[in-house]
């Protein structure tokens, strides 16, 4: 099969349109309850902004945060502090491993937590908070340094080692 080249090529072009509509999907759908995720051009997951769901903007928070989705929505995202993300509150959401159904179960429990968390049931309030801003992140060498020495970040205490 490896050494069949128009099967290789079909399979990665079928694989690739495939992994493309999944992504724009899901991000559609979030932002349909105002959760922005970064641009991507390519990949199996996203980074999906939940920021304004933080008690508190600290890494702290955002494990909190990451316990209740897990435990309580039942879905498996990964908290940005495991990633050294240097700003709490980004979520990594791999959508490669999921069929159409388990991505639309997974929109339907984030939509109803984040309805339920924030009480968002104004159409015109969510719109204007996924079109206020573009996202980027930028990396400051001086900040991720900070984040990747500090005590409390390091990566044997992040929630993905321990769990």
């Amino acid at each position: 099969m490896l050494s069949d080249e128009i099967f290789i090529e079909k399979f990665i072009a079928e694989s690739s349109e495939r992994l493309g509509k999944r992504q724009g999907m899901f991000t559609k759908g979030l932002a349909q309850v105002g959760i922005s995720t970064l641009k991507s051009n390519a990949g199996l997951f996203f980074w999906m902004d939940l920021r304004r769901l933080l008690k508190e903007p600290t890494f702290e928070a955002e494990l909190e945060l990451w316990r209740i989705i897990i435990n309580e929505v039942k879905l498996n995202v990964s908290p940005g502090c495991s990633f050294h993300c240097s700003e709490p509150g980004w979520f990594r959401v791999c959508f490669a491993n999921m069929d159409d159904e388990t991505m639309r179960t997974a929109l339907r429990r984030i939509r109803n937590f984040v309805l339920q968390t924030k009480g968002l049931n104004n159409k015109a309030a969510i719109k204007k908070q996924c079109s206020r801003s573009k996202l980027q992140i930028s990396l400051s060498f001086r900040r991720l340094d900070d984040f990747i020495n500090s005590p409390a970040h390091s990566p044997m205490n992040s929630p993905l080692v321990r769990t």
